[in-house]
């Protein structure tokens, strides 16, 4: 399977970020951005002090690759220094479920239901030493998501409504990408893919996996990736590493749910065009197999008409 690298770019301006790369619409990695002094104060022993023994509800799995449908992972709350430090571990002397297994944090507001994630009032003395590029305007913000991952662990292919930013501030990650043409390939559940080892797919049970064009890049320490709203992506951290997630809203406000605090909930015209062709779908049952087979590839036709883009790159 062919791999593309995403495109590295050093230097760059907001200016040139918003005339040359946003209309793009595709992945970039930024480097040698300002961040602050995050890239040279987050060691384990900062983190630990810093914010102390706060709790927090972590993900623990004991394999490396998380699996979201499955659910092959448990939820527990650890005191934040106690989880930073177990997370920078290979072998634990204390665990859960196995001596070797893995951490990952995901911030969440206050109330996960109603409150988004912002590092300035969820871990505020950290949010100290981040410095956010505003390639954006301020009324787009949506959340600054703190996440620390332990080594080797990977997270599911997945897409996000929203543009985002993934910070790596320390650590290194493997990112990769696949475009939201590709979906047909992606065999989804909701938002995200059931395909869960991109490296060593299951043929058999994903024969159109093969189509999907695999876009690839590799993080360091400072570096950003712009990720693009409905872009997928699957991440391996491949040491223990800290970064943070900046999304904001590319379309209008009006168009998200309100309900959505994560910024993985489809826009609210998505969302009733999805359930008005689950009503047409469940109308066609009404016919016999060959006329509802007819129809439903009429329906294809009539989509692909009027809403696929010619110029999809």
């Amino acid at each position: 399977m062919a791999v593309v690298p995403v495109e590295r770019l050093e230097g760059v301006t907001r200016e040139r970020f918003l005339r040359d790369i946003y209309p793009r619409r595709k992945p970039v990695v930024l480097k040698g951005m300002e961040l602050g002094t995050c890239t040279t104060k987050w060691t384990v022993d900062y983190l630990s002090q810093a914010e102390g023994s706060k709790e927090v509800k972590i993900h623990v799995s004991a394999v490396p690759q998380m699996d979201f449908l499955s659910k092959n992972f448990v939820y527990r709350t650890l005191p934040f220094d106690t989880f930073v430090r177990r997370a920078a571990e290979v072998k634990h002397k204390e665990y859960f479920l196995s001596e070797d297994e893995k951490y990952y944090l995901r911030s969440v507001g206050e109330d996960a239901r109603k409150d988004i994630a912002d590092i300035s009032k969820q871990f505020p003395v950290l949010a100290q030493d981040v410095q956010i590029p505003e390639y954006f305007e301020k009324d787009q913000f949506f959340s600054s998501v703190f996440r620390i991952s332990s080594a080797g662990l990977q997270l599911w292919t997945h897409y996000d409504v929203m543009d985002n930013f993934l910070i790596q501030v320390t650590g290194k990650k493997r990112v990769v990408l696949y475009s939201p043409r590709d979906a047909p390939y992606l065999y989804l559940s909701g938002t995200k893919s059931e395909v869960l080892d991109v490296d060593n797919p299951d043929l058999e049970k994903y024969p159109l996996f093969v189509k999907a064009k695999r876009y690839q890049c590799f993080l360091e320490a400072g570096d950003i990736l712009f990720i693009p709203a409905l872009w997928f992506h699957n991440v391996i951290s491949e040491e223990f590493g800290v970064a943070l997630n900046v999304f904001w809203k590319h379309l209008p406000a009006e168009s998200y749910d309100k309900t959505d605090t994560y910024g993985n909930k489809d826009p609210t015209a998505a969302s009733r065009a999805l359930q008005i062709l689950d009503r047409a779908l469940k109308t066609l049952e009404d016919l016999p197999e060959e006329y509802r087979d007819f129809y439903a590839r009429r329906m294809v036709l009539r989509i692909q008409q009027k809403a696929y883009r010619d110029d999809y790159g």
